[in-house]
Order: C-alpha cells, then structure tokens, then sequence
C-alpha cells in the first residue's frame, strides 16, 4: 500500500435495507420511512440515514482495501447532499497519509453519485499489521 493508492466501488442500497437498519438502530425518523412524511420537507422523499449510506466505507476496509485483518479506528464524515434508495452511487477511497511506525493510514473517505456531486466526504484512519 502507498500513498496515493485509491479504491472505489458502486453500491445502493434498497428501501427494505433502510427499513432494517432502522429497526437495528433505532431511528426511525419518518425522514427515512414514511413518504407522506419526507413529502413535506425540502426533500420531498424519503432520505437514507447518514451512517447506513456511509456504511459503505466500513465493508470497504474490512474486505476489499485494504481488507481482512483491517481495524477501523476512527472516522470524520460530512454529510453534503441526501442520498436516496435504489440510487447508484460510487465510494472513493484514497490513501492520504501512512505511519508505519503504528502500522495506521489515514485515507480519504468519499461517496459521489450518480451525477457525479459529492454527498460525503471525510477521513478515516485505520490500522492493519502487514500492510502499512
């Protein structure tokens, strides 16, 4: 792994995913479940939570890049545009920053969508033994 080095990935998630992270979580803002609801906001639909979109970068690290064995130790994320089900979005990785000396990388988190803007950006560090 270098500095530089990028992974990215297209993923969506459907409605019924929504639904059941909701029930995981908790959070069962009408935001995120009931159309009639999320008809009368500026959003005019339902809205994916925040965490479950970003969720994304989660199976990123722990099976693809840098994958198995990878410990997630922090993440910074801003929220920029909602995200929507049955959406096709792309998550962008990046590798920012390696200290070898703690075997951690500090990588550039993003999801853009379909039309190319920006609906997440941040930073994650990670820890993993044999790649940094």
């Amino acid at each position: 792994m270098k500095i530089g080095q990028s992974y990215e990935i297209e993923f969506q998630f459907s409605q019924d995913q929504v639904d059941q992270f909701a029930r995981v979580t908790g959070d069962d803002n009408p935001i995120h479940l009931d159309p009639v609801y999320a008809a009368k906001t500026i959003f005019r639909k339902p809205i994916m939570h925040g965490f479950l979109s970003a969720s994304i970068f989660s199976r990123i690290f722990g099976t693809l890049f840098p994958g198995e064995g990878t410990i997630y130790l922090s993440q910074q994320l801003n929220f920029l545009k909602p995200m929507y089900v049955d959406q096709l979005y792309k998550a962008v990785v990046r590798i920012a920053e390696i200290f070898p000396d703690k075997h951690q990388a500090k990588i550039s988190t993003e999801v853009h969508g379909d039309n190319g803007k920006l609906t997440i950006s941040g930073d994650a560090l990670v820890l993993h033994w044999d790649k940094f």
